[in-house]
């Protein structure tokens, strides 16, 4: 067995976690650290469950005593009913929360996708939220029942949705994309945002074997030249953002979106000068 040095790989993860936090305005997600982990070989840190379990349990235990920074899980949430204390607070509540449609305007709408869920809190930070674009998450092979209520999504927006998306270098990656864009049959054009063959090596991103069993594997090596596996979460946060961003840009009108943000503006105010 190898014997690996875990107190300098938990103070390399502590490093990653807190300029990840930094470079990205949010907390990276487990599996994040794992592959910014992998990406450095002279830590000997592999690319395997057992190391993804104990980075788990050590991290866990370095954060109940307060020396490891937060992570961000997308897995659990806490339920809390909204209340007010009463009407006024109610009202300011709304004027604080207020926006428009922030597409409005825009000769398109652009829908941001991801593969995986553990990166649509960071996605939805970045873009999502800012440009009140949506959001969708495949997990694997999306349902008829989603495919069906995403093209609802688009038909009733009556623009050309053009997709941005996210996913695995490997046979299924391209799959479940190809699925998915065939069963929803929405889209004006399709964007491969990440993770691309030229990014692997672009970025240095590690690889590992991929599976010789799967179905689509033929596929992937007549298109790629090579069977592999790179996982979506080992892009480093602040490029996988980058790259969103440059894929962004020729679909949006920036001027356009600057007028409702005055807008939206407006109605804030006068929302505020409601008296209750």
């Amino acid at each position: 067995m190898t014997r690996r040095n875990w107190s300098k790989i938990i103070a390399q993860a502590v490093s990653i976690a807190a300029e990840l936090t930094a470079e990205v305005s949010i907390p990276p997600t487990l599996r994040q650290l794992h592959y910014r982990l992998v990406s450095l070989p002279e830590l000997g840190y592999p690319n395997e469950q057992g190391a993804y379990k104990r980075l788990s349990e050590l991290s866990a235990r370095d954060r109940r005593k307060g020396t490891f920074p937060e992570l961000t899980d997308l897995t659990r949430s806490v339920e809390l009913a909204r209340s007010w204390a009463g009407p006024r607070q109610a009202v300011a509540d709304l004027a604080s929360r207020y926006r428009r449609d922030r597409t409005e305007g825009q000769d398109v709408l652009p829908v941001l996708g991801v593969e995986k869920a553990t990166l649509a809190a960071q996605l939805r930070s970045w873009l999502g939220d800012p440009y009140g674009l949506p959001l969708i998450v495949l997990r694997g092979y999306g349902s008829q029942t989603y495919a069906d209520d995403v093209r609802r999504l688009v038909e009733s927006d009556g623009r050309p949705a053009v997709l941005l998306y996210a996913g695995d270098h490997d046979p299924s990656g391209d799959d479940i994309l190809r699925d998915f864009t065939e069963r929803s049959d929405c889209w004006a054009k399709i964007v491969r945002v990440a993770v691309t063959a030229e990014q692997v090596d672009t970025y240095g991103l590690p690889i590992a074997p991929g599976k010789t069993t799967d179905s689509r594997a033929g596929r992937f090596i007549a298109e790629h030249g090579e069977l592999r596996q790179v996982e979506t979460e080992a892009l480093p946060p602040s490029v996988l953002r980058d790259l969103f961003t440059d894929a962004l840009e020729p679909f949006w009108d920036v001027s356009r979106y600057e007028e409702v943000i005055e807008r939206e503006a407006a109605d804030r105010s006068a929302l505020r000068s409601i008296r209750v």
